[in-house]
């Protein structure tokens, strides 16, 4: 799938690829061209694509974007799942025959105890090794990330004593190009059950941009022929995202197809709504059947999350810095 996004006139329908001799000439090079490696799971996956795509959109200023969508072919996926991949996006053969500027590579959810166990393993491998060479700058999301940095420099992630899951505040640690007129503080989602410990990043040569006291890394960069952009967090996530996320392991649980209650999103839900959660959470505890999901009460979010300003900054200086000379500062220090 290739869609052109342009900021004054939205986000088109699918369109042909335009040959090379019509980008050379097309808006004397301002246009950019992003592919996103979608491994997000089946039902994340549509809303991962719009998403991104309205990240893109709101960044882009004066500048097109053609957007491609990718997954990695050994992603397990439902047969609806499949289908859509196989239809709408395109084949990853074709990443290696195009010119990207920038890429985005999202996590996956885990079915195998230990990342190199994975089933896209050596699909993943093999996407790292090739953009480190062929892109200017590419994106690793939550658990590419974490997968990343274990290929490149053995560095394995750290199990958590409970999932780092909520909107946190987050502040700039580094001058950098990337954080340039971002919000202060920034305010990101993250949902995981993992982290990189700040100190292996920097023995290895990472350079932390944004850190939380609560949830640690946020985001780093490591230079290598493309610039490497690492978020532990979702950037990318909508005012929603969480509390889907939230409402499906509730799910699980009731389900009994996970052992633990999911404790509540730090500074996501209201006060009323925390509550009501509380208690919809001890009866749960006590009568654990899948039907009780039809009891939930109605959820409100604060209303200081301020879901996309802190994506809309990092992704403007992102795809600025994709369009500059290649010999610009990036101003980290």
């Amino acid at each position: 799938m290739t869609i052109l996004i342009d900021r004054d006139q939205g986000i088109s329908s699918p369109a042909l690829v335009p040959a090379e001799g019509d980008l050379a000439h097309d808006h004397a090079g301002a246009d950019l061209t992003i592919g996103l490696i979608n491994n997000m799971p089946d039902p994340a996956l549509k809303a991962t694509e719009r998403q991104f795509m309205k990240l893109l959109q709101a960044a882009a200023g004066p500048r097109r974007i053609r957007f491609h969508c990718f997954s990695l072919p050994s992603v397990k996926r439902s047969p609806e799942a499949r289908w859509h991949v196989e239809s709408e996006y395109s084949d990853l053969a074709d990443l290696k025959r195009q010119k990207f500027d920038g890429l985005i590579v999202t996590g996956a959810e885990p079915v195998a105890p230990e990342l190199h166990q994975e089933p896209y393993w050596r699909d993943l491998t093999d996407l790292i090794d090739w953009a480190k060479a062929n892109t200017r700058s590419t994106i690793w999301s939550c658990l590419a990330a974490h997968a990343a940095v274990l290929h490149l420099d053995g560095i394995a992630r750290r199990r958590l004593p409970a999932k780092c899951h909520g909107v946190f505040d987050c502040e700039a640690v580094m001058d950098d190009a990337l954080t340039q007129a971002a919000p202060a503080p920034l305010k990101v989602s993250h949902s995981r059950l993992n982290e990189l410990a700040e100190s292996d990043l920097a023995q290895a040569g990472y350079q932390v941009l944004t850190r939380s006291a609560q949830a640690g890394v946020d985001v780093f960069v490591r230079q290598f022929l493309s610039r490497f952009v690492f978020f532990q967090g979702h950037p990318e996530y909508d005012a929603l995202s969480l509390q889907r996320e939230y409402l499906r392991d509730i799910g699980r649980y009731l389900a009994r197809e996970r052992e633990n209650y999911p404790h509540l999103p730090v500074s996501y839900f209201d006060a009323a709504t925390e509550e009501k959660l509380a208690r919809f959470e001890k009866r749960a505890r006590h009568q654990r059947h899948p039907a009780l999901t039809n009891d939930l009460p109605a959820l409100n979010l604060r209303a200081d999350i301020a879901a996309g300003s802190a994506a809309a900054a990092l992704f403007r200086n992102w795809l600025h810095y994709l369009g500059s000379p290649a010999d610009a500062p990036l101003l980290a220090r």
